[in-house]
């Protein structure tokens, strides 16, 4: 096979919605810290809603893993949803993204009653060796070919995660 061709994991993106900041959103951001050790990034509104939030407002927060880490972090998250997947996570770019419900379900973390319980959404991005062309500073095409379909993200997860799609 083309070593071109082989899809690999470029990040993993975990995110925690609070809704407004404030003591929420400092336990949220300790508490990616504590499960990942990297610096978090506070998440702010790009406009305003129609319940009256206004633009700018910090109401999450997110944490971009890549290399190991990131893989060693989507195996503990796909252990908490027993590595099942529907379809329809995956988007049309062969990204795709889910939810866990309670932090306290990943493997070796505890409850911190100073915490308390948070839910994540963990989105991960793949891509194809050459695909960096497209982010440089000129930015350059990259062919239709080279992009990953749908299909192709979901063979690469049950060949390589060892996910079930159902």
């Amino acid at each position: 096979m083309n070593p071109m061709r082989e899809i690999r994991i470029s990040k993993v993106t975990i995110n925690i919605g609070c809704g407004e900041a404030g003591e929420k959103l400092d336990k949220a951001k300790k508490l990616l810290h504590t499960l990942t050790e990297k610096k978090t990034m506070v998440t702010s509104t790009k406009k305003r809603t129609t319940f009256g939030t206004p633009k700018n407002r910090p109401i999450g927060c997110k944490v971009t893993l890549r290399g190991k880490q990131a893989e060693e972090f989507l195996k503990r998250a796909l252990d908490v949803i027993d590595f099942i997947l529907k379809p329809s996570v995956f988007d049309k770019q062969g990204n795709f993204s889910f939810g866990i419900k309670e932090h306290i379900h990943l493997p070796g973390v505890r409850y911190d009653p100073g915490i308390g319980i948070y839910g994540m959404d963990v989105c991960v991005t793949l891509e194809r060796k050459g695909y960096r062309v497209s982010r440089k500073r000129i930015p350059r095409k990259v062919g239709r070919k080279h992009h990953i379909t749908s299909e192709e993200s979901k063979q690469w997860v049950i060949k390589n995660l060892g996910v079930k799609i159902e």
